[in-house]
């Protein structure tokens, strides 16, 4: 069996889901790509929790998502479709909406028509009640607002002005001036009808990737919201609204905090979260909590659990926080009780897989999405006990076990006696050695987990006949605090370099894999580390360096946080003496690199700016070696557009096999 790229592109993608009240089906959103095959559109699909088969829900060319259930047993999903009964402008199918359907069946309504589009949303349980994240510009009238924000976008005046960092987000920048809009929180009924505006104030404190939910009752609101902390990065705290008199208190408050997404629990007592504070000094540790919503108090749970929770919900009799968290290579679902503080692992310890968007059913069950490196991301159930296996419900993706593959899990001694894990993806049927690729995760704090990966995906390049390593270098989540502390502060190119020579020796050594053909590549931290490998070693053939940084100094002033990048450099001062900021700088040792490269950034990436692959480009081409530079102007960090996504996939797997022949 092959697998091409195409194939790859043309999946359907499960990725979200939404349990009914009466947990007999799923809500899902499934991505697929358009008739043009130019761009990811969505529809909701139905898929019943006892495996019975599929029914899709919503259709069309329209961006269907963000699947929640009214009190009322209705639908409730974010839409950019056209309006029904409302004559839509130009620019209608560029803001999302509220649409609902109808517990008896039938079309969907649109419920909201804010005038710049609903960025997120939540319907309370119980009670006729929705709480939607919405953009406003500041004093505008509503009935205004979007003819107001047409006119600024044609004629402008389009000058950004700033008095503090950030000022840009991933791939956009933050807007910090009157003539821009600003998120708010928004209250209405469950019809979308009884607009209040809980936030007219809000200016910068929703700007980035707000998390918000309602209690059961559609009484109080709660929302993260961000402010300047004490070393310049944003400490996050949890608004608490009272959505009838309006009333707000802020919970958590504390030096270097960071709560995540808020979630009431089913009587609406308590809240769920993750809490974790900044130091230059150690990586901040992220503990589950939960918070007295009478008193504010903030309790820990579980803080000897040597793991970082992912909170996705509580059981339905309240008991327990139902969480994932990585954990040796895999990622599965755990239990932690609300009292007592017990994690217990719900995943059977050899089911491996990476289990996500998970939900607690009324009838003690979870349902998510799961998927493994053999398997494309699919919709599950499992009981609530230790050892439970996942049952697949109805497949959604169009994709089978990648039957032609075989994963080893493999355990390397590093040059300080530390293991180190490791995947080992290769074709099952081959003959004599197999050519080698080191592929490196991001983060650098982050896993390469036992999942399916849309943007690096190693099927492809094993279908074309290469073992594919997947190392979990120092730094890596999974393995413990100590194990992630081992990549804090300016040690970069240290440990973790040679834990990576480590994996990279014991693999040359086996007698399937050819030690004279192998390459190494990475995205992110994973693209400064092939950056080092260049400038410290050619034992590669050659090196594919994906948004990557090849200067330490420089990228202070460039990337999107630059108070977070001293952090991670332990707080050392880039200003005061740079020579010692930039001893693991890539850059600084570029004389050494003999090794070809491909370099690769997408123009819109602005936490790892464009000029870094720029600077690597002409350093490289200034000092004779063989390289070249492919630029996606119109992606960021990633590459996201299908087209895109396959002339990336032909460029890296052309690069290697030209230069992995033998």
């Amino acid at each position: 069996m092959t697998y091409t790229i195409e194939q790859h592109v043309a999946l359907k993608r499960v990725s979200a889901i939404a349990p009914s009240p009466d947990g007999r089906w799923l809500a899902v959103t499934v991505q697929r790509l358009d008739r043009d095959g130019a761009k990811y559109v969505s529809d909701i699909w139905k898929v019943p929790t006892d495996g019975s088969p599929a029914t899709q829900l919503t259709r069309g060319d329209s961006k269907d998502n963000s699947p929640c259930f009214r009190h009322d047993g209705a639908l409730c999903f974010l839409s950019n479709r056209q309006p029904n009964e409302v004559k839509a402008d130009e620019d209608a199918d560029k803001r999302m909406q509220v649409w609902c359907l109808p517990v008896e069946g039938g079309e969907p309504a649109m419920l909201t028509d804010e005038p710049l589009g609903v960025e997120g949303f939540r319907c309370a349980k119980g009670a006729d009640r929705m709480v939607l994240l919405a953009p406003v510009l500041t004093d505008v009238p509503l009935e205004k607002q979007r003819d107001t924000a047409a006119e600024r976008k044609k004629k402008g005046p389009s000058a950004r002005r700033y008095g503090r960092q950030p000022v840009r987000h991933w791939d956009h920048w933050l807007h910090q001036n009157e003539d821009f809009a600003f998120t708010h929180v928004i209250a209405c009924d469950a019809g979308g009808r009884s607009r209040v505006d809980l936030t007219p104030g809000a200016r910068h404190e929703f700007a980035i990737e707000p998390s918000i939910d309602v209690s059961p009752d559609g009484r109080l609101v709660a929302v993260t919201r961000q402010t300047p902390g004490i070393d310049r990065e944003l400490d996050t705290t949890i608004l608490l609204i009272d959505a009838d008199t309006r009333e707000q208190r802020v919970i958590g408050e504390a030096p270097c905090v960071n709560f995540d997404a808020p979630l009431f629990s089913p009587d609406g007592r308590r809240i769920a979260s993750t809490r974790s504070f900044r130091s230059p000094k150690a990586v901040g540790r992220t503990l589950a909590v939960v918070i007295d919503v009478a008193s504010g108090s903030v309790g820990e749970l579980a803080a000897d659990w040597d793991r970082w929770p992912s909170v996705a919900d509580w059981s339905a009799n309240g008991r327990q926080l139902i969480v994932s968290a990585d954990d040796q290579g895999c990622t599965p679902v755990f239990t932690i009780d609300v009292d007592g503080g017990k994690v217990e692992r719900v995943s059977h310890p050899d089911a491996g897989g990476a289990h996500s968007d998970l939900a607690a059913l009324v009838n003690g069950r979870v349902a998510g999405i799961r998927s493994t490196l053999l398997q494309a991301p699919e919709c599950f159930v499992t009981e609530a006990r230790p050892g439970s296996r996942p049952k697949t419900l109805a497949p959604l993706s169009g994709h089978d076990t990648a039957d032609f593959a075989t994963v080893e899990n493999l355990r390397v001694k590093s040059t300080d006696g530390t293991m180190i894990h490791t995947f080992l993806v290769r074709p099952k049927a081959t003959r004599g050695p197999l050519p080698l690729l080191l592929w490196i995760h991001g983060g650098p704090i982050g896993m390469d987990t036992d999942g399916w990966h849309w943007r690096w995906n190693p099927l492809l390049a094993v279908a074309a006949g290469y073992a594919v390593a997947l190392p979990n270098p120092r730094g890596s989540t999974g393995f413990g605090q100590d194990f992630i502390q081992g990549i804090w502060g300016n040690v970069w190119g240290a440990q973790c370099y040679q834990d990576l020579m480590a994996v990279t020796d014991a693999l040359i050594a086996r007698p399937d894999i050819d030690g004279e053909r192998t390459m190494a590549m990475g995205g992110s931290f994973g693209g400064y580390m092939t950056n080092w490998i260049g400038s410290q070693t050619d034992r590669f053939r050659c090196l594919i360096t994906h948004a990557s940084i090849v200067t330490m100094a420089q990228f202070t002033g460039t990337t999107d946080h630059p108070a977070w990048w001293y952090l991670e450099m332990g707080g050392e001062d880039p200003y005061a003496d740079m020579a010692r900021f930039d001893r693991y700088a890539p850059i600084r040792h570029i004389k050494n690199w003999k090794t070809p490269a491909l370099i690769i950034h997408g123009e819109l990436d602005y936490r790892c700016p464009i000029n870094e692959a720029l600077n690597l480009f002409e350093a490289l081409q200034y000092h004779g070696v063989p390289s070249e530079l492919l630029v996606f102007p119109d992606e960021n960090h990633w590459i996201l557009k299908p087209r895109n996504i396959v002339a990336w996939y032909e460029a890296v797997l052309e690069f290697i096999g030209r230069h992995l022949r033998k």
